[in-house]
């Protein structure tokens, strides 16, 4: 409707529609979230913490609305059948921009449970994003690297411990866990720097979801294999903003999970850590290939 505007201009509005709508989400969210706090009843905690979902569900869908009033964005999107609002889901996706975020948030909302990312603890000091998150039980996570824990072996196997302690809240209602198995968003750089094997992806990092799958014990079946190929060259935030995305490509595959990973010692097995990062490592082979058909179809289209 407002795509004929020029794109800085696009872009404001859009950011302070999506500005506007956060904070008129997050102060209901708030103020349910006080009011889960002052009673700690079990049948209680489950009730406001589905009032606090639909919150942000509503959120959610506004900023869908605010993408399809200020530009358009084709978003071809394959994979969605048989997937259920309650059911329960890993989820991982190849991660290029801040968009990626915005783009599973709209076609999965209200399709599968809420995405719940696990977050740097850092971010809790975000103003409204950081308490709205908190509120909304994401997990903040301190990871300690190789380097620190030498120095501090006291603190070895505090990041599974802290990961069970975030996925216990997970066990109440249906969840779908977020994880960007590369751990950082994807360029040229980085690839480079690390020497990736692969064509169009950073190399995969295992240990993350193999503490989530122990975590949940055996809750997530699933897992959600998601690939999102950007058809245009800029794709980062602030060009999402401005209505430069216009095409868009997004693949779905739903992936059981081997039952033998929830039990597994990823820390302290070497043989069940080789089995899960062959596991992880031929779907991302796999994506690998995926991306460069979805990009030749994409050229073979226009």
């Amino acid at each position: 409707m407002l795509s004929f505007l020029p794109g800085p201009i696009k872009g404001v509005l859009a950011f302070t529609l999506i500005a506007l709508n956060t904070v008129v989400c997050v102060v209901p969210l708030l103020v349910v979230t006080l009011f889960k706090l002052v009673l700690p009843v079990r049948f209680w905690q489950r009730w406001t913490s589905a009032v606090l979902i639909w919150i942000a569900e509503i959120w959610m869908t506004n900023n869908g609305l605010v993408l399809g009033l200020t530009q358009k964005m084709r978003i071809d999107v394959q994979g969605l059948e048989g997937l259920h609002y309650h059911g329960w889901y890993l989820v991982t996706s190849n991660h290029q921009s801040w968009s990626d975020i915005l783009i599973l948030q709209k076609i999965f909302n209200r399709r599968i449970p809420m995405l719940k990312f696990f977050l740097k603890q850092e971010l809790i000091w975000v103003p409204l994003m950081g308490p709205a998150w908190w509120a909304l039980d994401f997990p903040f996570m301190k990871r300690h690297s190789k380097e620190f824990l030498e120095k501090h072996p006291e603190m070895k196997g505090k990041d599974l411990e802290t990961t069970r302690k975030a996925c216990e809240k997970f066990k109440e209602l249906p969840v779908s866990v977020m994880n960007f198995l590369e751990g950082t968003r994807y360029t040229k750089a980085k690839h480079d720097q690390q020497q990736s094997p692969y064509v169009h992806l950073l190399k995969p990092k295992s240990g993350g979801i193999a503490f989530v799958l122990s975590a949940m014990g055996g809750q997530l079946r699933s897992l959600l294999d998601v690939t999102i190929v950007y058809h245009d060259k800029a794709f980062g935030f602030w060009d999402l903003m401005c209505g430069r995305i216009r095409r868009i490509s997004v693949r779905v595959l739903e992936r059981p999970i081997p039952v033998e990973f929830a039990q597994g010692d990823y820390e302290g097995d070497a043989e069940f850590r080789g089995r899960f990062q062959a596991w992880v490592n031929q779907i991302w082979q796999e994506k690998d290939v995926l991306i460069t058909t979805m990009q030749q179809e994409a050229a073979a289209s226009v």
